[in-house]
């Protein structure tokens, strides 16, 4: 069972104004792994978001049994990285948004690529920057990704947590795309 829900709020730390971004983008550990060392991320948090089943285990987002994707929870400063950098620059570079409810040899909607988003402004910027990624040419195909408000937050289980960084050289279908 997961250990944490939570309804996704923009904290403050240490005196320091910070913003959170939730992002589904195939297996939270490769999506976890690039974003954890950009300059203005705070924290990160993998976990589950998006469905109907309450409290769900990794178990259950398997085979669309939840509803809900894989997604990771980012605490940044917004001072030092922007909503709309982490979403043009990294969010949209770091997986295929065009393919539907897969990344490389994931599929279910699990893996859905999806902007969930915690303000109206944070919905904004997410249209507008889907809209400007699917025109700029850069992917061939229609960009798929799904933009919903942000849910209740449940956090995977702690073997999850930093999983690349306890098992170097683990599973991944995620780098950044030029």
């Amino acid at each position: 069972m997961s250990t944490e829900s939570t309804t996704i709020k923009a904290p403050v730390t240490a005196g320091k104004q910070t913003e959170v971004a939730v992002l589904a983008a195939g297996c939270f550990w490769g999506v976890e792994e690039i974003l954890r060392k950009i300059p203005g991320v705070i924290d990160t948090d993998v976990g589950y978001t998006g469905g109907w089943l309450e409290n769900p285990t990794y178990h259950d987002t398997h085979d669309s049994k939840s509803g809900h994707a894989e997604s990771i929870r980012i605490t940044f400063d917004p001072a030092i990285l922007g909503y709309e950098t982490l979403l043009e620059q990294w969010f949209f570079r770091l997986h295929d948004p065009t393919t539907l409810n897969r990344q490389g040899n994931d599929t279910g909607t699990q893996y859905r690529s999806a902007i969930f988003y915690t303000s109206p402004e944070q919905r904004e910027i997410a249209e507008r920057v889907k809209e400007r990624v699917g025109k700029s040419g850069k992917w061939k195909k229609p960009i798929t990704t799904e933009i919903s408000a942000a849910s209740t937050w449940y956090t995977a289980e702690k073997y999850h947590q930093d999983y690349l960084q306890k098992n170097p050289g683990g599973y991944t279908c995620h780098w950044m795309r030029d």
